[in-house]
């Protein structure tokens, strides 16, 4: 019974957040349904944990875990855009995730000289309209990650890509962005996006990239500027409504 709430209540979320794609008339869902759907689902299976009425309380849980979903959808969307617009030129690649995570790819011919962690003007340019944007959305977490070709020694090379990642990380932090949100590693050579084969492939293995990924409460205090309420339950708690059990259980199962 628990079971079939549970994916009653994500269902019409995600049917709900069912959206018209424009080029091609087909539905799909949109991200911010997607994590109202996910929300909505953890919503509905944390309240039935309260006993009582598994319905009722599955309704509530499910109607305070979807509203944070779909903020931090609705989050992420407007910081994804806006970090497309502020990047929009620069050669810098920004890849939306269904887990709410922006990636962006910085390669090597706009960050670096060959066999060098020293940022070029270009990338610098480009950071400093990254950091905008990240401080414009501080509810998020920063993964930095250098990486290299496979010309040279392993050790050369991943003390090499621990190095670019360092530059990137210590040019957003000169520029606002808080050194608690970020993490870095160097990656060496161990992830190559395509095979080392030719010049053109290593020139693209060359690189730093960067995960965007939101706090699980993201944007449940900011207003949507849609109409959409200005601030939604905290993640954890329900509305107390009637004899909507708060604590205890009024009505032990038999």
């Amino acid at each position: 019974m628990k079971n079939r709430i549970i994916s009653i209540a994500a269902a019409v979320a995600l049917l709900a957040g069912c959206v018209t794609d424009p080029n091609t008339g087909q539905s799909r869902l949109s991200k911010t349904a997607a994590g109202a759907g996910l929300g909505a689902a953890i919503g509905a299976g944390a309240g039935t944990l309260f006993g009582g009425n598994d319905a009722q309380n599955a309704g509530w849980g499910a109607l305070a875990g979807g509203a944070v979903g779909a903020a931090v959808g609705v989050y992420m969307d407007r910081q994804e855009r806006a970090m497309r617009e502020s990047l929009q030129g620069t050669g810098i690649e920004v890849q939306r995730t269904a887990e709410n995570t922006l990636n962006l790819n910085m390669p090597s011919n706009i960050t670096f000289a060959f066999d060098s962690a020293n940022l070029t003007p270009q990338a610098q340019s480009a950071l400093d309209s990254v950091a905008r944007v990240l401080n414009q959305y501080p509810e998020t977490r920063i993964s930095v990650s250098g990486h290299t070709d496979d010309i040279g020694s392993d050790s050369y090379n991943q003390n090499l890509s621990e190095r670019r990642a360092a530059s990137v990380s210590g040019y957003l932090a000169s520029h606002g962005v808080s050194s608690m949100r970020m993490a870095q590693q160097g990656m060496g050579e161990r992830m190559p996006k395509y095979p080392n084969t030719d010049e053109a492939n290593r020139s693209q293995n060359r690189r730093v990239e960067l995960a965007i990924q939101a706090n699980p409460n993201a944007g449940a205090g900011a207003p949507t500027g849609d109409g959409a309420p200005s601030s939604y339950p905290a993640q954890g708690t329900y509305p107390a409504r009637g004899n909507y059990p708060q604590g205890g259980n009024p009505n032990p199962p038999r």
